[in-house]
């Protein structure tokens, strides 16, 4: 590690920004030294705002039926190979229940962009979690309404939002998607998120295709600015039955890198260890844990609907990916000195 990343790395420690080329110094210099440091940084960072604690979420993957197209995804819209499926508001609340016995007080409903989930469904069902589950936290990651629909769930109780953007490189995120879909429209989603009042999450794929260490320093830079309450990146995995399917993957060391980055940039973040980490080592949540993360998200979907949702190759959903093994999960992470907490896991304040 040469001096002016160790000056840079300390910078970022103290202020919490750096000016975008610095950013993009920081990745074009990574050794693994300077990843080794930075990751020392980010567990001192992550340790003084959230302790030892690892926060679990309970996923519902709730439908793979999606009428986007986008380039990277195993749910796209024209893959004829995938099998859908779409869960019932009564087959949700049943993995609510289930997951509340293990312990989980964040329900994460997850899904493809599917017209059977308009605003007042969304809300329907939101309520339903809520006057059965007053304690807990109901997190949305539907992708993208407009500003009335996001401001109707939140009013029904939704207490987070997650919304991926992908990339702030506009040129980038036309290269990633179909044409129909927007740079604009993306970051428009975010910002009313925000204004509205959702914990709200954004987040990144590292090693998507086209991608460059200018084009992560501008997604370090956008969330450095935007101040999501959560954010989460995961390594890009090629699934096999979309037009990226013979790309490479995604740098596991890069992405764990960009971890403490961004643990660095705002101490106060939800940062999860995502199941793309797990699927391409098998110790990536602990590494991920390593390099500053704090949060976790098994799968709390029924067993037969796991499998089809297949965002990429070999995705992960077993094992201490699965919610009903939250016990394997709770000894991996006490492994690497961490507990697993009961709890909403609600943002810290800034």
């Amino acid at each position: 590690m040469n001096e002016r990343t160790k000056q840079l790395l300390d910078r970022l420690e103290q202020e919490h920004a750096l000016a975008l080329e610095e950013y993009a110094e920081l990745l074009l210099n990574r050794t693994q030294q300077a990843a080794a440091y930075a990751a020392e940084k980010a567990m001192r960072a992550r340790r003084h705002v959230y302790g030892d604690a690892v926060y679990i979420r309970g996923l519902i993957e709730i439908s793979n039926i999606c009428r986007n197209d986008c380039l990277y995804c195993g749910i796209r819209r024209t893959n004829r190979q995938c099998v859908r499926y779409r869960l019932t508001p009564e087959q949700i609340l049943s993995c609510c229940r289930e997951g509340y016995g293990l312990g989980f007080r964040t329900f994460v409903l997850q899904g493809g962009e599917d017209s059977a989930f308009p605003a007042d469904a969304v809300c329907a069902l939101v309520r339903s979690i809520k006057d059965e589950f007053p304690d807990c936290a109901v997190t949305l990651s539907l992708g993208e309404y407009p500003t009335e629909a996001y401001q109707a769930m939140f009013d029904a109780g939704a207490d987070r939002y997650l919304l991926r953007h992908e990339t702030a490189d506009r040129a980038h995120y036309a290269s990633l998607h179909p044409p129909e879909m927007s740079f604009d429209n993306r970051m428009r989603c975010l910002r009313d998120l925000k204004a509205i009042g959702f914990q709200v999450g954004c987040g990144f794929m590292v090693g998507s295709p086209g991608q460059t260490a200018q084009m992560l320093a501008e997604d370090l830079k956008y969330v450095e600015q935007f101040a999501p309450a959560m954010c989460g990146i995961g390594p890009f995995i090629p699934h096999k039955d979309t037009p990226f399917g013979n790309e490479p993957a995604g740098s596991v060391e890069l992405t764990l890198y960009l971890l403490s980055l961004l643990r660095l940039i705002q101490p106060t973040l939800l940062l999860p260890a995502t199941t793309a980490l797990g699927t391409l080592r098998p110790d990536g949540r602990e590494q991920g844990m390593l390099a500053g993360a704090n949060v976790v998200m098994p799968n709390l979907s029924p067993p037969a609907a796991r499998e089809k949702y297949s965002l990429y190759n070999g995705k992960i959903h077993s094992g201490a990916e699965s919610a009903q093994h939250v016990a394997e999960l709770e000894q991996r992470m006490s492994a690497i000195g961490l507990r697993v907490v009961t709890g909403r896991g609600d943002a810290a304040a800034g």
